[in-house]
């Protein structure tokens, strides 16, 4: 129904705005008497062998939604009804930004992408910390992820303190963290990846994790543009570090292959379109590593096959983020009774 109804009226309208209609409307929803009981029922795939326990917490399945569908916390408790394992929120920033000027979102039709140069855009990370609140890490029916980044404003040289700030606001929160330095829509944010900065970032927040009567684990996302011997690197800043795995990948800045019309446009692309390179870089990290650290894998999930794929490449768990704006909550029970197939 959601593909041969609901998306083409979604999609005669600006990306940007029907994101922000389609929230309003399962708000709504979820506000109905018996209506979120309802969405379980349709979505939910209940079962423990979908359970996995991966750097120490426990998935009820392992199908997530990554950062960027509600960066401000003011909808996972409500995607959440959806079937989703894992809901993963931002990327927040220490302050309040608008982004980068509008129009920064592009449905590329023909391929199944999106083209995004959003820029962090979100409320700041204490506004999330109130939403949050209502349901700490620990006591909500699904895990939480906060996904952080720095402010556009603040320099590199700069850059630690932002994640800082994020990681203490955060910290009684959230179950797991994520170090966003790979985004391509925030300036010289990629030159965070390089090996002495990452390494100090990362360490820097691990150390202060340390301090803390439990930790929490720490992810990084990294970029699919990345080198052969840059993801040797990040092997081994996991390995020196001891952050708890890697999520593999954001967007991409390569525009190979596409037909779209918007295929031009400036930003991080997203969906089918990545499919085969996220995937090639969870296979080489994996490989490489022995199986050193979990990886959440992600990008241009747009089946239960894409996923599996994933899952044999080495990836622990996934995460949707453009299939889901493509093929709707459909998506997320069928990788989850295909998986129970498989056993």
């Amino acid at each position: 129904m959601y593909k041969s109804l609901i998306r083409p009226v979604l999609f005669r309208f600006d990306p940007e705005k029907i994101h922000y209609f389609t929230f309003s409307t399962i708000r709504f929803l979820n506000r109905i008497p018996g209506m979120p009981s309802l969405l379980k029922s349709m979505y939910e795939v209940n079962d423990p062998k979908l359970e996995r326990e991966v750097f120490g917490l426990k998935f009820k399945n392992p199908v997530g939604l990554a950062a960027g569908l509600d960066k401000d916390a003011k909808l996972y408790k409500e995607l959440g009804n959806l079937g989703f394992g894992f809901i993963e929120i931002g990327t927040l920033t220490p302050k309040p930004q608008d982004g980068n000027p509008k129009k920064r979102l592009f449905r590329l039709r023909e391929d199944s992408g999106l083209i995004n140069r959003m820029g962090f855009n979100n409320g700041g990370v204490a506004a999330a910390v109130e939403r949050l609140k209502k349901n700490p890490a620990g006591k909500g029916h699904v895990l939480i992820g906060g996904n952080i980044g720095k402010n556009k404003v603040t320099p590199n040289e700069d850059a630690v303190s932002d994640y800082e700030i994020c990681f203490d606001a955060l910290y009684d929160y959230v179950d797991y963290f994520v170090v966003n330095v790979s985004s391509p829509n925030t300036p010289n944010l990629r030159e965070l990846q390089d090996k002495e900065p990452l390494t100090q970032l990362l360490q820097t927040l691990q150390d202060k994790n340390q301090t803390k009567p439990v930790q929490k684990p720490i992810l990084l996302k990294i970029a699919p543009d990345l080198t052969d011997s840059q993801l040797l690197d990040i092997i081994d800043i996991v390995k020196t570090t001891k952050i708890a795995g890697v999520i593999a990948t954001n967007t991409t800045i390569s525009r190979e292959g596409l037909i779209s019309e918007n295929q031009k446009e400036m930003g991080g692309l997203s969906g089918k379109p990545l499919t085969k390179r996220s995937t090639e870089v969870i296979r080489f990290l994996s490989e490489k590593s022995n199986k050193a650290f979990p990886i959440i894998g992600v990008g241009g999930i747009h089946s239960a096959d894409d996923a599996i794929e994933k899952l044999e490449a080495g990836a622990s768990l996934v995460q949707l983020y453009t299939g889901f704006i493509y093929e709707g909550p459909g998506l997320i029970k069928a990788i989850n009774k295909r998986l129970l197939a498989k056993k």
